[in-house]
Parts: structure tokens; sequence; C-alpha cells
């Protein structure tokens, strides 16, 4: 596919409203307890490039960013079959009562400051790998926890699709819906579904008619959830597996790595997880329109790890250690 890029101009338009749209990094160095926060702006790299660009810029080599592996093939005729989807109304899932925090309004300066981690040392984290799942965790503060609740999946697009430099926007994403009683095998099929009816293209040729639509129309699009396949309680990214060999050795790379997407007020919530060094780590967001308390994030990550608990403990009959880290 050639060159462009159709996602930069969306992230833009949400700095200009407001948003920061900063991806969030943090490292925990070995003889550190708190984490080193590193923000990378989405309007410059995705998830994987900016990871990539962070750990180049301390010394570490890393020739080549992983690829998409999925056979489906660009065409705008995924977007077509996809119309009916965008044609949806929007339904937004109800929150419950949250401790709610300070009030702080969002700004294009300010980073979201209600934040949680867990990190895994290398043996859970290999016995994790067997076992674990889609996080329930954040079911119980939702105003009906039998809700279907939507989620935003981010696509790397890397090996179909070619920029000017490897660490640029390449990304797109498939909205899931996912049902209180769902298991994590029924999530993956279902994401695997939307990836072999090609809605990650579907969306990725949505953004790239947006070149069409005036600045007031994509405007309005953004604060009526039309910017989206759906409207989505938050992004789960999982940026994936590096340096599972321990080949980058430079101390400003060395220990715990965590990552989440950004968040906007059409989206809330960011949860990712990263493997470096064979080490998962857990990172949870959120937006201050919904509260700016770490109080629940850390909730958020503490009934996480406790389900992969669960799953581990079932699988290898033997308890899960880990070490806790929470703003």
């Amino acid at each position: 596919m050639p060159a462009k890029d159709p996602i930069t101009p969306w992230f833009r338009l949400c700095e200009e409203e407001g948003e920061y749209i900063g991806i969030r990094y943090g490292r925990i160095s070995p003889e550190a307890d708190e984490p080193e926060w590193v923000f990378m702006r989405h309007i410059d790299f995705d998830g994987i490039g900016a990871f990539a660009e962070i750990l180049r810029g301390r010394g570490a080599e890393i020739p080549r960013l992983p690829q998409l592996r999925h056979p489906a093939s660009p065409s705008w005729r995924c977007l077509l079959r996809a119309l009916p989807k965008f044609m949806k109304p929007r339904r937004r899932v109800k929150w419950g009562p949250l401790e709610r925090g300070s009030v702080i309004s969002s700004t294009n300066k300010q980073p979201p400051v209600a934040v949680a981690w867990h990190v895994f040392d290398e043996l859970v984290t290999t016995q994790i790998r067997r076992v674990c799942r889609k996080t329930k965790a954040i079911r119980p503060y939702l105003h009906d926890e039998s809700s279907v609740v939507p989620w935003m999946i981010p696509v790397n697009l890397r090996g179909k699709v070619v920029r000017d430099r490897d660490t640029a926007n390449m990304n797109s994403y498939v909205g899931i819906k996912v049902a209180s009683y769902e298991t994590v095998q029924d999530i993956h099929q279902n994401i695997y579904a939307a990836l072999g009816r090609g809605e990650h293209w579907a969306n990725w040729y949505a953004y790239d008619c947006g070149r069409l639509a005036t600045h007031r129309v994509k405007k309005f699009m953004l604060e009526h959830d039309l910017a989206m396949s759906q409207w989505n309680l938050g992004s789960f990214s999982n940026l994936g597996d590096w340096d599972s060999e321990k080949t980058i050795t430079q101390s400003d790379c060395e220990g715990a790595w965590m990552f989440a997407p950004p968040v906007l007020r059409c989206q809330m919530l960011g949860a990712g997880c990263l493997t470096f060094q064979n080490r998962l780590s857990l990172l949870i967001q959120t937006h201050p329109d919904l509260t700016t308390s770490s109080a629940v994030p850390q909730a958020w990550v503490q009934s996480w790890v406790k389900e992969i608990e669960i799953d581990v403990a079932s699988t290898l009959a033997e308890p899960v250690a880990g070490n806790w880290l929470a703003a």
C-alpha cells in the first residue's frame, strides 16, 4: 500500500480540542520503585513505533518491528461491507458510582493523573502466557454488570502499509463487543473474525475518507462519537513481546517497561500490556472526565491481577507472586 497517513489528522484534531494524545510509557529501573514516565505524541508515532523510538534513542538496536501476520488484504470493499456498522446508533455503557477525585479539566498539556500498574516476574510471566485471559475487572464498576462492553483493539498494519519511517503511525483497529459470559477463547475468536472481515482495513479507509470532510464536520463527528465504528468503553492494546533473548543491555533500557494507549472523552479508559525481557506489565489510565483518583484504576488492576492469579493457580496448583506497583 502506498505511503499515507489517514490517522494523524484525527489525533491532531483531538489535540486541538484539548485532548492529551501522548502514549504513556513507564520504565522502572532495577534500583527504583517508581516509574520514569515517557510520553510520545500519537501524531508522530503509534504504540509500537514510539516504543522502538524510545529504545533506539537509548542505544538499543531494533532492526525490524513487528509485522501484521493476518492474511486479509487491504481493499476499499472492506469499507463498503462495514458501512452498516458505521450507520448504527452509538450506545454508551453507563458507569456506576466512582470515586471522582479532584476536578481537573482535560488539556493537551497534562497527561492523565489516574494511573495504576503491575509488573510480574519472569517465572509468573511464563506461567501467564499459558492461561492469561481478558479482564472482567471493570464490570463491577458499571451501572449494569451484564452490559455488553465495547472495546477498541488496535491493529498493527506494518508489512501491509509502507511509510517514510518504520516508527510512524501504521495502526488501525477493530471494534469488538464483550459479553459478560464470554471466555477468552470467545473474545479471541471475535477479534480474528473481525480481522477476517477486514474491519481493520475498513476503519483505515474510513479515516482516509476524512480528508474529504471539513474541519467542522470532523469536529462534529468527534463530539458525537461518530469518528469510530462504535462507541468504546476504552482501548485495550497488547504491545507484544520485546527482547526475549535479552540482547538489549544498555543501562537506560534496563528494568521493567509498561505502556498504555491515550484516553479521550469518547474513550475514557486506556489499558495496555507489554512484555519486555520476559516480564509482563499491566497498565491502566483513565481520562480526567471519568476520574482523577488513582484508587479507581488501582482497584481495576488489583482485580485484573487476581483473575490472572486464579487462572494460573488453577492450572499449576501453586500461588502467584508479583511485585505491586501503583500510583
